[in-house]
């Protein structure tokens, strides 16, 4: 009976090591470089398309910030004189929206001590009063360049490098 005790408990000792000692000698297929499951590779496959995506984006949006060089005093061309003189003409010519006393003055609405003190290739003189650029104007013109901005002062349209205020280029006399 001890004998037949002793041998179910080494039979089980043995079974049990075995259920214990099995993972440890199972394949681990990750290792070997062989058969990945289908489940790891589409993950893998769609890290690096989250990753080329990720790249891409970066690439356009640094293009995008690439300051283009522009040409002092050539970034506007007849058209778009044209067709800013032709808008500020009509919605504000004679002297509409304009304070009583510059209306006469038909200098674009100017203060009379900031009469066109400003030129291509200087900033935008201190004190002087810029306006923004009406939208269906803003349409007509090329996209402002990245890092540059338009504006209008008194009777001009300028395009200005927004990092120093640098007048680029101009579109002058709008009313005339």
């Amino acid at each position: 009976m001890k004998n037949a005790l002793n041998t179910r408990r080494i039979l089980a000792l043995a079974i049990a090591s075995l259920f214990m000692a099995g993972p440890a000698f199972a394949k681990d297929k990750d290792h070997e470089g062989q058969g990945n499951s289908k489940h790891a590779q589409k993950q893998e496959d769609k890290q690096d398309r989250k990753a080329a995506k990720e790249q891409e984006k970066q690439q356009k949006q640094a293009a995008k910030r690439e300051r283009e060089d522009i040409k002092m005093g050539a970034y506007f061309n007849d058209q778009h004189r044209a067709y800013a003189r032709q808008y500020y003409s009509q919605h504000y010519g004679d002297g509409r929206r304009c304070p009583p006393g510059l209306a006469k003055k038909n200098n674009g609405c100017m203060p009379p001590g900031q009469a066109r003190n400003w030129a291509v290739g200087q900033p935008i003189p201190r004190g002087v009063t810029v306006y923004s650029v009406p939208q269906p104007v803003i349409v007509q013109l090329p996209p402002a360049p990245y890092g540059y901005r338009y504006a209008r002062i008194g009777n001009d349209i300028v395009l200005v490098q927004r990092q120093n205020n640098l007048i680029v280029d101009i579109i002058q006399g709008l009313l005339g």
